[in-house]
């Protein structure tokens, strides 16, 4: 029996376009809703401009992961002579967050696909490593599902390069994800996109929640609805209309111009005070020393966050029902942004009586 991992896999679909510029979704195993394919068909960008091909992106979708790898046919080969295809995207759904295991593997299956012509293959490769972990081909590559462990998919985003472009601005990023804010950010480029927003649940390491990334999300009524029904979230859009949409975020994160906006009804929870300069210099200066890898600069912010959490819990043993009230911090007499952020972190933690 294969190991649990296998089963993650959800489905493995086919999307084609010809030579006269129509996109259509061609074939899938074992299947994928209608809703679901409507937006796969949006994210695969072959219904636009092929100048903007974009080779590799990935999102989510009420909790299914996707994964499209797209290809632009090359002659002489089936698929052009045949089938008049130009372009083709495999697109590969799951219940987990690994990008570069599932790039590794729809590349495999891109090459069966260009060689055969038919989905036949891919069907047979996908089964392999459902049933075996492995899709092993002399002229394909292989995948292998054990080389692609999850704590790597989690520590491929760059903390260090989020510290670089914001500095002390990083403690507003933090503070969002610690109370489990809306995060919204805009960047023109999907790659650019992809790369900062897998990075950010990383600034809070203690949850490993990966399930919180939308990393590449459209203006349409089933996506946004998608999002209505999370508490918090990283959600990343190329449209710069997302900025006048404040019913969406807490926090905005204009990516090309480096700015970061916390909305009118956030502020109040996100006022900063001296905690928040302590941790905003923590994370500052490990991200500046040019000897801590990304690893270790997590580690350093998961410390100080530890920290946090443990005189929470402590304040909390020492309540009814070890839940905080207001009148337990105020008896503590904390400074004002101090006790505003605890008050905000116990109800995101559930340790707040309500």
């Amino acid at each position: 029996m294969a190991a649990p991992e296998t089963q993650l896999m959800l489905s493995v679909g086919l999307i084609e376009k010809d030579v006269n510029a129509d996109t259509l979704w061609v074939w899938c195993y074992p299947s994928v809703s209608a809703e679901l394919r409507e937006v796969l068909l949006s994210k695969c960008c072959l219904r636009q401009d092929s100048r903007g091909l974009h080779t590799f992106v990935f999102g989510q979708f009420r909790r299914t992961w996707y994964y499209i790898s797209t290809v632009e046919v090359q002659e002489p080969t089936a698929l052009k002579k045949v089938q008049f295809v130009t372009h083709f995207s495999i697109v590969v759904t799951t219940k987990d967050f690994n990008p570069e295991k599932y790039a590794a593997f729809s590349r495999v299956l891109c090459r069966m696909y260009i060689k055969h012509g038919s989905p036949v293959k891919m069907m047979e490769g996908y089964i392999a490593v459902l049933t075996k972990g492995v899709c092993q081909s002399d002229e394909n590559g292989s995948f292998l599902i054990k080389d692609y462990d999850v704590r790597k998919a989690y520590l491929a985003g760059s903390v260090k390069d989020v510290v670089s472009q914001f500095g002390m601005e990083t403690i507003i990023l933090y503070t969002a994800l610690m109370l489990k804010k809306r995060i919204v950010v805009h960047h023109p480029q999907v790659e650019a996109l992809l790369e900062f927003t897998r990075a950010l649940p990383a600034l809070t390491w203690h949850r490993k929640d990966w399930s919180i990334l939308h990393p590449y999300v459209h203006l349409t009524d089933s996506e946004l609805e998608n999002l209505r029904t999370c508490t918090g979230y990283v959600a990343g859009f190329v449209d710069p209309e997302v900025s006048n949409r404040s019913d969406l975020f807490d926090v905005y994160v204009n990516l090309p111009d480096s700015e970061i906006t916390i909305s009118q009804s956030a502020k109040e929870a996100m006022s900063m005070g001296k905690l928040h300069k302590d941790i905003g210099l923590v994370i500052v200066q490990s991200a500046e020393n040019a000897d801590r890898t990304d690893g270790q600069i997590i580690k350093d912010i998961s410390i100080k966050t530890r920290e946090i959490l443990a005189n929470l819990a402590s304040l909390a043993e020492e309540c009814e029902n070890s839940k905080i009230t207001l009148e337990t911090l105020k008896q503590r007499h904390f400074p004002p942004a101090t006790e505003n952020f605890l008050f905000h972190l116990a109800a995101a933690e559930q340790l707040l009586k309500i």
